[in-house]
């Protein structure tokens, strides 16, 4: 048996710019619930190394589906992406070596700032500032660290198995990597994440990896869980650039 949320719950993982994969997803996803009332949790890092991370703010940001509510939360690149808005000369360099030039390239097209400039990162910034409109900004800021629905938990990266649910650190739920012998929860939720990309979309020890690469692979995988059932919907790596 697996987890059983209140209603039919869709949980979908790392998108990292790639509009295309997330429009194919939803479309499988329309299908397979064919007007059921459902949740869909998407997991974060919806931006930075895929070429349309602009695209796809936009697109989580006003998604509406019918009898559905989507629920969108917070990744470590839209928190890399948060810290460069507010200082970048400090939170830019990582973010920049993180995909975040292809994030940059998204909003502003293509760069012409010699990336040598001591005062690169300021200036994108300040043009990025120009450019966004503040309420998606506002929408990126806003997005929630955790989700939950009766025995189903939803992260970005992953949980404290020794913390209660409520108790969770933000860096943990951010940037925590699985150990291999993580203990089970105490509480006997199931925690469905992305993050650690792995070669297929597995489930073990009550939790459910969802991060199968897709800016890279082709591949954007979900899990539909409803009832104590759990199974998976991907892209095909077909879909790659």
């Amino acid at each position: 048996m697996g987890p059983s949320p209140d209603r039919l719950t869709y949980a979908i993982g790392d998108i990292h710019g790639r509009l295309d994969l997330l429009d194919t997803m939803v479309s499988l996803i329309e299908a397979d619930r064919a007007g059921q009332p459902a949740d869909l949790v998407f997991l974060g890092d919806y931006i930075d190394r895929g070429l349309g991370s602009a695209q796809v703010l936009r697109r989580l940001q006003t998604l509406e589906l019918p009898s559905a509510s989507i629920h969108c939360l917070m990744g470590n690149h839209e928190r890399m992406f948060l810290d460069f808005l507010d200082d970048p000369v400090k939170a830019g360099p990582r973010w920049l070596h993180n995909g975040g030039l292809e994030t940059l390239e998204s909003f502003l097209g293509p760069r012409q700032i010699a990336t040598s400039d001591e005062s690169f990162e300021t200036i994108c910034r300040d043009k990025l500032l120009d450019t966004v409109d503040s309420s998606l900004l506002e929408w990126v800021r806003a997005l929630a660290l955790q989700w939950r629905s009766g025995d189903l938990g939803c992260v970005h990266a992953i949980t404290d198995p020794r913390a209660a649910w409520d108790a969770q650190k933000d860096a943990t739920l951010l940037w925590g990597r699985p150990k291999p012998k993580m203990p089970k929860r105490a509480d006997g939720m199931w925690i469905a994440h992305g993050h650690t990309v792995v070669e297929a979309a597995n489930v073990q020890n009550r939790r459910i990896a969802l991060d199968t690469g897709a800016y890279l692979t082709g591949v954007l995988s979900a899990a539909r869980f409803e009832n104590g059932s759990i199974s998976l919907l991907t892209t095909t790596p077909e879909d790659r650039y």
